[in-house]
């Protein structure tokens, strides 16, 4: 049974796809001999790589001596795997991924399927006896605060991981479908109160005199996307001509 698909690099038309079962390796790199996966490009190692298949992943060999691999997550935001000169067996995670191999200033890269990941099912009814376990991060999807953070991750979570953060202009024009009296104080002053709220930066109450937060809707984005507490479904509203929906905090008043 084949678990991984390998679909080639578009360099010389259309390739065809290439499966491999748990267990089975496929090579890949310039030359023709030896190799199953041939790239036809003199910056790619005439040996360079492995992808060795699992049940429900796969895992990256670079044999390349001076070139890290990266293998990226297009359906995440940004999420990604260098694998090393030389590492040996490095385990992928992703449902869908793209290994990206820098060759004499190009990139290349090719794709990988693997099958749909498993998870544990919920039981139905009362869990186990005791106190219930505090939430990570306490959000609600229908504050304002919520849509400016959604706003702000928009450009990576829609497959431009590499993007620059929109501005706050940029932010109030967003979100003026849904939010017609959003304004600059307004969502600079939201952007503060997630800081505050994500425990990005000290609340007012012990904040150091002067004490500022470089970088704050970076880190902010950062956060946000490494725990998926924004998700590709959470774009929908920002389309949504429906103001006064949202539950609001006022800017200057503090609610969680």
């Amino acid at each position: 049974m084949y678990t991984i698909i390998v679909v080639p690099p578009q360099l010389d038309g259309a390739g065809e796809q290439l499966k491999i079962g748990p267990g089975e390796r496929l090579a890949f790199g310039r030359a023709a001999a030896g190799n199953d996966l041939v790239i036809s490009h003199d910056g790619v190692s005439r040996v360079a790589g492995e992808i060795t298949a699992h049940r429900a992943f796969w895992m990256l060999t670079n044999h390349s001596a001076h070139q890290t691999y990266v293998v990226e997550n297009p359906e995440g935001a940004g999420e990604h795997v260098k694998v090393a000169p030389g590492r040996q067996d490095s385990p992928i995670p992703f449902e869908f991924s793209r290994v990206v191999l820098p060759a004499a200033g190009d990139l290349l890269s090719f794709d990988v399927w693997a099958p749909c990941h498993g998870f544990r099912a919920r039981a139905a009814g009362p869990g186990t006896p005791g106190a219930t376990t505090a939430p990570a991060f306490a959000l609600d999807r229908t504050k304002r605060y919520f849509a400016v953070l959604t706003a702000l991750c928009e450009p990576r979570l829609r497959g431009a991981p590499h993007a620059p953060l929109p501005t706050v202009d940029e932010v109030v024009k967003r979100l003026r479908p849904s939010w017609p009296a959003a304004g600059r104080s307004s969502v600079a002053w939201n952007i503060d109160y997630l800081a505050v709220k994500l425990r990005l930066r000290p609340g007012p109450d012990t904040a150091m005199p002067g004490q500022r937060l470089n970088g704050k809707k970076e880190s902010l984005v950062s956060l946000a996307l490494r725990f998926d507490l924004v998700r590709e479904e959470d774009l929908l509203p920002l389309d949504a001509p429906a103001p006064g929906k949202l539950d609001v905090p006022v800017a200057g008043t503090v609610r969680s």
